[in-house]
């Protein structure tokens, strides 16, 4: 991921320096497992870990002339050590190195995806409380439909994060693998223990069956974990970004002193950050699919998806982390006019009551094909040239015939739509 979508902290999980820093730990954890299972001697890797080091100029030689990246860090680990550098990498093939040290990078990289939907849900959640009896229009395909409040749809956005944040863990798990079990997954030159010790150095769980690879569903879960709360926050900033429209207006993103909307026009104030998650969230979604198609290799591993996770698996951690950060930035200042959604809940002349009425009329024993012809024809005629629905359906005799003035007056009364919010609330646990 580009510089300007990258958090330090996550940035730093993915660097050159750190992916061979933790090859560095596993090959020196080998070695020393090597000397509990009897094979080397303790001296030998006490040398191995205090001399032990590499530099990333020393490597791309190396690898000019292996074009191997895994035997180039390994001569150039050996080259640092002396005599006995010659039991670095005993018994181990590459991937036994690589895909252990992918895992503890997503690990790593959960926990801090982890804190920032947490972070996430805090701030939802105190909106959620803050507009829980705040009324606000409903909208179906983009049109009027039934009064809500704003603090319902908070709670929607607030339970969706929670769902996520078990996907992530679950994900966070599935990847807490790793393996070193050698050339096709046998342990051919290598025992179980061995595996076992270094995993547990790691503070990984060693895979219960492995080929020369770990299997990618593994990767491929937690790719999809990343797509989907990537595409929540997506949805959450379409949300904010339809509000803050000029027509609408309910809902503005922080707009900071100093901040300019439009180079040409002074006026204009742009969701520009929410735009910014929409389009990141795409590129996480993108990635989702790359994991999938890495599952599919031939036999016990072919390298297809080597140079695929290279991009797939940082992008996608790092485009999360930064629109979760973004999305926090976002909610922390968000600006609601609860005087402009009081008046766009109005604006139609009641029709967001038309499905109360329908029923009244119903329960009234009128057939329901006349009641929706009668309500359908007051809407119409209240979309063309205005008016008020309640006023113009007290003037029709077929209405009055089956309900009184007072029945027909308390299908508009705003809190029956609301009357189980607080049920709601109880439901979530907030």
């Amino acid at each position: 991921m580009i510089p300007r979508y990258s958090r330090k902290q996550m940035a730093d999980v993915w660097s050159r320096e750190r992916r061979f820093d933790i090859w560095r730990e596993i090959e020196i954890l080998a070695v020393e497992a090597w000397v509990k299972l009897g094979r080397i001697s303790k001296k030998s890797a006490e040398v191995i870990r205090k001399k032990a080091g590499f530099s990333l100029e020393r490597i791309d030689q190396l690898e000019e002339i292996t074009n191997h990246e895994v035997v180039a860090f390994v001569q150039c680990l050996a080259e640092s050590v002396g005599e006995d550098g010659r039991y670095i990498h005993l018994g181990l093939t590459s991937s036994d190195i690589m895909d252990t040290a992918t895992s503890v990078q997503l690990v790593a990289s959960a926990d801090i995806l982890l804190s920032g939907v947490e972070r996430v849900q805090e701030l939802l959640a105190e909106l959620a409380l803050r507009y829980k009896r705040t009324p606000t229009v409903g909208r179906t395909h983009g049109i009027h439909a039934e009064p809500t409040t704003l603090g319902l749809v908070f709670a929607n956005f607030w339970a969706e994060m929670g769902r996520n944040h078990k996907r992530m863990a679950d994900a966070r798990e599935m990847v807490a693998v790793g393996k070193l079990s050698g050339a096709v997954g046998t342990y051919s030159n290598l025992e179980p223990d061995l595996e076992r010790m270094v995993c547990e150095g790691l503070g990984l769980a060693p895979a219960l069956i492995s080929s020369q690879i770990l299997s990618r569903d593994r990767h491929a879960h937690f790719l999809t974990a990343c797509a989907i709360t990537a595409t929540t926050l997506d949805r959450l900033a379409v949300e904010i970004r339809h509000r803050q429209r000029t027509e609408v207006g309910e809902l503005y993103e922080p707009f900071g002193k100093g901040q300019k909307g439009s180079s040409a026009m002074p006026h204009k104030r742009n969701p520009i950050i929410c735009e910014r998650i929409s389009g990141l969230a795409r590129v996480v979604r993108a990635q989702a699919l790359v994991g999938l198609e890495n599952m599919v290799l031939w036999h016990e591993r072919d390298i297809s998806h080597s140079s695929a996770e290279r991009v797939a698996l940082p992008d996608s951690v790092i485009a999360l982390d930064y629109i979760l950060d973004k999305a926090v930035w976002v909610l922390s200042g968000l600006e609601v006019d609860e005087e402009r959604m009081e008046a766009n809940l109005m604006m139609t002349g009641g029709l967001l009551f038309s499905s109360r009425v329908l029923t009244a009329l119903i329960d009234g024993g009128m057939e329901r094909e006349r009641a929706y012809e009668i309500v359908q024809g007051a809407a119409k005629r209240i979309w063309k040239e205005g008016g008020d629905l309640k006023e113009l359906l007290l003037k029709d005799a077929a209405v009055g015939e089956v309900l009184e003035e007072k029945v027909l007056s308390e299908c508009f009364d705003l809190s029956y739509n609301l009357r189980y919010v607080d049920e709601i609330f109880e439901r979530l646990g907030l």
